[in-house]
């Protein structure tokens, strides 16, 4: 019998790019991958609320964070992104696309289309271009490069008048079992997260009581997740470790999807 082997546990020194960090799940991920050592290049459509972001895991003693405004539908902005990303810290190991918005639109709607087009190029198109904007230095990272999708439960089901978000959502996770297959035999991982109804600014204007009324009747755990649940799991992902976790769907919703009624 073989020996027990020890695997690396720790994502320290490894550099890490976030979309989507100035809130929620991404603002959760950036903070998580800092204090367990990472060097974290938080990124957002809002530069300043990136920057924010990075302002508040310095106050908490961490250094080896930067931020940088990115917007995800621009490809000229991932390969800048990139770039500066691998010039700052040297390194670009762990890529975590979790950029997104929704917008609610029924088919009859003229706005269908112009959410439909962008729901896309942001949710989706984007994730294949830093795939491949960070592919040359994924191959570098010694312990195998690490890509984590953020989809989401209406990658799994539907749900009326969310169509573009849905169908984004949907490829999202197509996309990652295609980059699973096609990046596996160079040592790189691909998994996908699909986050349920979690606390964060997509859902803030619904109000407090109905959430409780959705989450009881839906949700086994009988409440909303917090970002930073998801944050773990997108870590988890991550670590050297998980180095035979390749092409999963991993859904984190309270278990949610597997209840009939």
């Amino acid at each position: 019998m073989k020996p027990y082997q020890h695997l690396d546990r720790s994502v320290a020194g490894k550099t890490v790019l976030i979309t989507g960090a100035a809130s929620g799940m991404g603002r959760a991920t950036a903070h998580l991958f800092a204090r367990e050592g990472a060097n974290v290049m938080a990124t957002d459509l809002s530069g300043d609320g990136a920057e924010a972001v990075a302002e508040e895991i310095r106050a908490a003693g961490i250094s080896d964070v930067k931020a940088r405004a990115l917007d995800v539908a621009d490809a000229d902005a991932i390969a800048a992104t990139v770039a500066e990303t691998v010039e700052t810290f040297g390194s670009l190991d762990i890529l975590i696309n979790n950029a997104g918005f929704a917008r609610l639109a029924h088919p009859s709607e003229e706005k269908y289309e112009d959410i439909w087009h962008d729901s896309l190029n942001v949710m989706l198109t984007a994730h294949q271009r830093l795939i491949r904007a960070a592919l040359p230095h994924l191959l570098k990272t010694e312990t195998g490069g690490r890509i984590v999708n953020i989809s989401s439960t209406e990658g799994l089901g539907a749900t009326p008048g969310n169509g573009p978000y849905v169908a984004a959502k949907h490829g999202v996770i197509g996309l990652t079992r295609a980059m699973a297959t096609d990046l596996g035999r160079d040592g790189i991982t691909c998994n996908c997260i699909c986050p349920g109804p979690i606390e964060t600014n997509i859902n803030a204007e619904i109000p407090d009581d109905h959430k409780v009324i959705f989450a009881k009747r839906r949700v086994p755990l009988r409440r909303y997740g917090i970002p930073e649940e998801v944050a773990h799991i997108t870590l988890s992902c991550c670590l050297p470790s998980a180095s035979y976790l390749n092409g999963a769907v991993i859904p984190v919703d309270g278990g949610l999807n597997i209840k009939n009624a």
